[in-house]
């Protein structure tokens, strides 16, 4: 199985402790997926987010229903979390969200002092029949989470 990786970082002027608590609440998680995914949380909200939480997803991929259960298998508040495809497309799912609180000095549009949070998503993954479906899947997980990096940029300025 080849597992491959996929990182994005994404500077956002606001403090650590309200971007974590922001990813804390799984709900907005939708707030963070294209609409073309028709994204669903299925697991009843609100959801108590610890080491151990297993949370239920509907979404389509190309038109195609999916079920996706994960796992947040670490939660450390408020600078690391990791969540794990337990049932899904995925051969392997394993996403790191990190968050550092940086001071911003020559970030474009930010006022120089300003505490604001790196967002970091890891996401090691493998795929079925990896040579024929990888260029696909990378393509649409490119798609998806440079869509997330412009969606934390709008909600948080």
């Amino acid at each position: 199985m080849k597992v491959r990786r996929l990182e994005r970082t994404t500077i956002v002027p606001r403090p650590l402790e309200e971007v974590f608590a922001f990813f804390a609440d799984a709900g907005n998680l939708e707030a963070l997926t294209p609409a073309s995914l028709a994204f669903e949380i299925v697991t009843p909200q609100p959801i108590d987010m610890t080491a151990g939480t297993l949370i239920e997803y509907r979404l389509r991929i190309h038109g195609l229903p999916l079920r996706w259960q994960s796992e947040i298998s670490v939660w450390e508040p408020p600078h690391r979390f990791v969540d794990e495809q337990r049932k899904g497309p995925y051969r392997r799912w394993h996403h790191e969200h990190l968050f550092e609180a940086v001071l911003q000095d020559d970030e474009p549009g930010v006022t120089s002092g300003t505490a604001s949070t790196r967002v970091i998503d890891r996401v090691d993954y493998a795929v079925w029949l990896d040579p024929l479906l990888h260029p696909f899947v990378r393509r649409d997980l490119e798609k998806i989470f440079n869509y997330r990096q412009e969606r934390l940029r709008e909600l948080f300025g």
